[in-house]
C-alpha cells in the first residue's frame, strides 16, 4: 500500500493525502488552496483526481483549507462517504454553503470588473477622449441593481454580446449544498468502517471544535498497519476546548506512519496564560485614543475564542465595556453550532460559564450583524468599538470593507489573532505594520491595496500569537514524546518549507525517522 501527498506538502493550505491499499482509495482531507488569487485559482481548478475511484474520505476538521474542495468531489462523480466527527459535520452545513457563496460572489465581482473596464475603453474609443467620472457612473449603474448588488443578468448578457471571457466559480452554493448529503458525523473514540478491512477512529485534536486525530487501521493479509493523520494539532491549556489527546486506546498505539502538520514547527507561542493580559493592553490602549479594534478572524474557532475572552474581560471589569460586533453571518451560525456541542468544552468552561447558567458566547454587549446594510453602517461608525469579521487572513469577506474604512486612522488598531499565510493580505498588513512601527513611524506610511485601491496603513498593527489554534514546536513534540504512541516513521506536512525543515531536523536529532514529502510524492508502507 502507499500514501500520496497531494496537497499541503511543503506548503500550508490545500490539505489532501491519499491512502491506496490496492483495494480501496481513502482520501484524507480535500482542502482549498489559499493565497495569491491567480495562483490559488489555478491550483484549485487543477483537480487531477479520478473521483469515481475514491472509496471514502476522512475529514479532520471543517476549516476550508481542509474541507473546501468537497463539493468538487461530489460534482465530479464521487460516490463514497465523507466520514468525520459530529461537530464537524454540523459546522459544514454552514461552512461549505458559505464557501460556495463566496466562489460565486468572487467570480461575479471579477466578471463585473473586467466588463466595466471593457465598457470604459469602448466608450473612450467612441468619443475619442478620456471619459468623465459621470460617464463612468452611468456605466456602473448599468451593471448594478443597487449600490450593494450587482446585476448578474445584465453582466452575463453584455459579456455574451461582446464575446468576453467569463470567470466561472469553482462551485456554486447549490453544489455545496448538494455535497452535504455525502457527509456523515460520528462520535469520538468509535471505530468506523471505511473500506475492506479498514477502520478509522477519531481522537480529540484540540485545534477547533470537532477537530480530530484520525487513526486509520488496515487489516489485510494477516497483517495490521496503522496510520495516524493529525490534521491540525491544537494547543494545550487554551479556553473552551479539551486538550489534544495524549492517551490513545491501547490497540491504537503502534503507528507505522504519522502524518503530522508543522505550521509552527520552528516557533514558540506566547504562553496561553499571557493571552488575557496582552488582549487587555491592546483594548485599553485603543479605547483610550477613542479608536476601534478591528479583528480579522476565522469564523470557525478563532471568533468564538475571541468572544469568550472578551466576555471574561468584561465580567472582570478589566476593560471599558464598549460595543462588540461580530460582522460575519458565517461566524454567527458557527457560534450557534458551538452552543449545540457542550460535550467538547473543557472543565474550565463548564465551571466559568455553564455551571453558572451563562452562555460563553452571548452577553449584553455583543451584537451579531446580519444584513449588508447593518454592516455598512458599522463600517462608517467612528465611535470606539470592537469589530470581529471574516476572513481570518483578510482575503475576502466583510473584513476588507472594515479595513478600507479604518486602516488610514492612527487611533484604530488592527489586531491579528491568527496565522497569516504567505501572499495573503493579512501577511502584508502584518509585515508592513510591524516594519513601520519598528522604524518609529517615520516617513510616509506604507500602502496596502484593498479591492484594487491603495490605502495608507496608519492604524497600529498588533499581533497576539497566543491565540493561535495551531500548536507550536513544543506542543507538536508533546504529541510524539508525551503520548503513549510508538511511532515508526513521520511525514511532515502542512507547513511553509522553512517550518517543516526545522521541525523535521529537530525530530531527527531526537532519533525519529522523519521526512518532508514533496507535492505528489508517494510513500510505500
Amino acid at each position: 500500500m502507499k500514501v500520496t501527498f497531494m496537497g499541503a506538502a511543503r506548503e500550508v493550505t490545500g490539505s489532501m493525502h491519499m491512502l491506496d491499499t490496492g483495494k480501496d482509495r481513502i482520501l484524507m482531507d480535500c482542502g482549498l488552496f489559499q493565497g495569491r488569487r491567480k495562483e490559488s485559482s489555478i491550483k484549485n481548478r487543477q483537480f487531477s483526481l479520478d473521483t469515481s475511484t475514491i472509496t471514502n474520505m476522512i475529514l479532520s476538521h471543517a476549516h476550508i483549507d481542509h474541507s473546501g474542495r468537497i463539493p468538487m468531489l461530489t460534482v465530479n462523480g464521487f460516490n463514497g462517504r465523507v466520514v468525520t466527527t459530529r461537530p464537524t459535520a454540523d459546522a459544514l452545513n454552514y461552512m461549505l454553503k458559505d464557501s460556495g457563496h463566496i466562489q460565486e460572489s468572487d467570480a461575479q465581482y471579477l466578471n463585473y470588473k473586467s466588463l466595466r473596464s471593457f465598457l470604459y475603453q469602448l466608450e473612450q474609443k467612441k468619443i475619442k477622449e478620456k471619459i468623465t467620472n459621470k460617464e463612468k457612473g452611468k456605466i456602473r449603474s448599468m451593471l448594478k441593481k443597487s449600490a450593494h448588488e450587482l446585476d448578474a443578468g445584465a453582466i452575463h448578457n453584455l459579456q455574451k454580446k461582446y464575446d468576453l471571457e467569463v470567470v466561472k466559480p469553482l462551485y456554486t452554493e447549490d453544489q455545496a449544498t448538494q455535497s452535504l448529503s455525502s457527509i456523515d458525523g460520528y462520535p469520538f473514540n468509535h471505530p468506523v468502517t471505511i473500506g475492506d478491512g479498514i477502520t478509522v477512529k477519531f481522537y480529540v485534536a484540540g485545534h477547533i471544535m470537532g477537530s480530530a486525530f484520525s487513526v486509520i487501521t488496515i487489516r489485510q493479509n494477516n497483517t495490521t498497519t496503522r496510520i495516524l493523520y493529525t490534521g491540525d494539532v491544537g494547543r494545550f491549556d487554551k479556553p473552551i476546548l479539551k486538550d489534544p489527546t495524549l492517551e490513545f486506546d491501547e490497540e491504537d498505539t503502534d503507528i507505522d506512519l504519522l502524518i503530522m502538520e508543522s505550521t509552527y514547527g520552528d516557533r514558540e507561542h506566547e504562553p496561553v496564560k499571557d493571552l488575557e493580559t496582552s488582549f487587555q493592553t491592546v483594548l485599553n490602549g485603543t479605547f483610550d485614543k477613542g479608536g476601534t479594534v478591528i479583528i480579522p478572524s476565522f469564523a470557525y474557532g478563532r471568533t468564538q475564542e475571541v468572544i469568550y475572552m472578551l466576555h471574561e474581560l468584561y465580567n472582570k471589569g478589566a476593560v471599558p465595556k464598549k460595543p462588540i460586533f461580530v460582522d460575519s453571518p458565517l461566524a454567527s451560525n458557527i457560534t450557534k453550532v458551538f452552543g449545540d456541542h457542550p460535550e467538547v468544552y473543557d472543565k474550565e468552561t463548564h465551571e466559568t460559564f455553564l455551571e453558572k447558567g451563562m452562555n460563553p458566547f452571548y452577553f449584553d454587549k455583543i451584537t451579531f450583524t446580519g444584513s449588508v446594510e447593518q454592516s455598512m453602517n458599522l463600517m462608517r461608525d467612528q465611535s470606539p468599538h470592537v469589530v470581529i469579521s471574516a476572513s481570518g487572513m483578510c482575503e475576502a469577506g466583510r473584513i476588507l470593507h472594515h479595513l478600507r474604512n479604518k486602516i488610514h486612522d492612527p487611533k484604530n488598531t488592527i489586531l491579528l489573532v491568527g496565522y497569516m499565510a504567505e501572499n495573503t493580505l493579512g501577511r502584508r498588513i502584518q509585515e508592513l505594520g510591524t516594519a513601520f512601527t519598528e522604524s518609529g513611524g517615520k516617513g510616509d506610511p506604507p500602502e496596502v491595496k484593498i479591492l484594487g485601491k491603495a490605502y495608507p496603513l496608519r492604524a497600529r498593527v498588533e499581533k497576539i500569537g497566543g491565540f493561535s489554534a495551531h500548536g507550536d514546536k513544543h506542543e507538536l513534540m508533546r504529541i510524539i514524546t508525551e503520548s503513549n504512541l510508538n511511532i515508526k516513521k513521520i511525514a511532515i506536512v502542512h507547513g511553509e518549507e522553512s517550518q517543516s525543515k526545522a521541525f523535521a531536523n529537530h525530530l531527527k536529532q531526537k532519533g525519529f525517522d522523519a521526512f518532508i514529502p514533496g507535492p505528489g510524492e508517494s510513500l510505500e508502507i
